[in-house]
């Protein structure tokens, strides 16, 4: 009889590894950053193009437009040129993003968010029960079970009864309501340093993380300014940043009354800012100050943070920010909610964003 037989071993090719996937991942990038003008992303694209040789001789920076229009990323309007972004393109960033950031992570069959309570659905425990009437058999921990009937019957004659059965609990899994309020105020792109484009990044990572894993979650997501508003999850990837000062109290306004409307008991704030609040609305004019922290601005956005903190709703703060004066602020407002601060590079944010979520899918708001 033949054994086995070796070989040299040839890797497949990488899908990823001809002309269009290369240029595709750089065009998606450039197409969030450029707020999706595809006239100026395909301009920045020619021009890399044209430093880095990115395409061969059989394929070209016209052929790569063309076959973004054929495959759906892009639709172009015959009579009048225009060109549209399609909704593949949203996808294929937001799923571009949530590997980054968040590596590949695979599908659960709850999906939903563990809590310090016991139920009828979710993962195993290591906390065990009496049987009771009405549990589902997949509960029953057989190796206990039997254990027990061998010592309250013997091992001569052996009966299993109801007595005998051992329950193993699992965990209740709870659904959870998220508000992402993210700082579009100038200073996210002051002193050349792009602050912006990581939170978008992150942002796009979360929904896409809710959307596949915890379907039965929520997530609104509000931008800030001078005034704060909610955007859908397909503009994100072109976000910019306008000339605005921070109105920390617009977005939490905003954010309550989200959170107010969603029938889930668990609910939470993350914020996404680099700054102090420099402004509120008072009737129909802003008040602004951009120098320290203003004691009206400021009591105004503690009084915020108590009222969350009263209806249960913790607010945490990603402070992309290292100035120690911007950090008291931080450490007060946090103090006041008593949720929880990060101080963190551009290029820890998304890591962070992760573990806070996933810890707080074990607790119990």
């Amino acid at each position: 009889m033949e054994g086995y037989r070796f070989g040299k071993y040839t890797p497949p090719k990488s899908k990823k590894n001809n002309g269009f996937d290369k240029l595709l991942d750089i065009f998606l990038q450039l197409l969030s950053m450029a707020g999706g003008d595809v006239a100026k992303t395909m301009s920045w694209l020619t021009d890399l193009d044209r430093q880095h040789n990115l395409t061969g001789e059989g394929y070209g920076i016209g052929d790569f437009f063309e076959d973004l229009k054929e495959k759906g990323y892009l639709e172009e309007n015959a009579a009048t040129g225009e060109i549209k972004v399609m909704p593949k393109s949203d996808q294929t960033i937001r799923k571009s993003a949530l590997d980054e950031i968040f590596g590949k992570l695979k599908k659960s069959k709850g999906g939903n968010h563990k809590t310090k309570f016991h139920g009828n659905s979710g993962d195993v425990s290591a906390d065990e029960r009496p049987y009771r009437f009405g549990d589902d058999l997949d509960q029953i921990s057989f190796t206990e079970s039997i254990k027990n009937a061998q010592i309250n019957g013997g091992i001569g004659e052996f009966r299993m009864t109801e007595n005998d059965l051992t329950i193993r609990e699992k965990e209740y899994l709870a659904q959870t309501s998220t508000v992402l309020m993210i700082d579009i105020s100038h200073s996210m792109i002051l002193y050349g340093e792009d602050r912006i484009t990581p939170a978008k990044k992150v942002a796009m990572a979360l929904a896409e993380l809710i959307t596949t894993k915890y379907p039965k979650d929520t997530l609104d997501i509000i931008v800030f300014g001078n005034d704060a508003w909610q955007i859908e999850v397909k503009d994100l990837p072109y976000l910019e940043v306008g000339p605005y000062h921070t109105n920390t109290v617009a977005g939490l306004e905003l954010a309550m009354g989200l959170l107010r409307r969603r029938k889930n008991p668990n609910k939470q704030i993350f914020m996404i800012t680099d700054g102090k609040p420099t402004c509120i609305k008072k009737g129909l004019k802003y008040y602004k100050n951009s120098f320290g922290l203003d004691s009206t601005i400021l009591n105004k956005t503690l009084n915020l943070a108590a009222q969350c903190k009263k209806l249960k709703t913790p607010i945490t703060t990603f402070m992309i920010a290292s100035d120690p004066y911007l950090q008291q602020f931080v450490k007060e407002f946090t103090a006041t909610n008593g949720g929880n601060a990060y101080y963190s590079g551009l290029q820890g944010l998304g890591q962070l964003v992760f573990e806070d979520f996933k810890n707080n899918r074990r607790k119990q708001f």
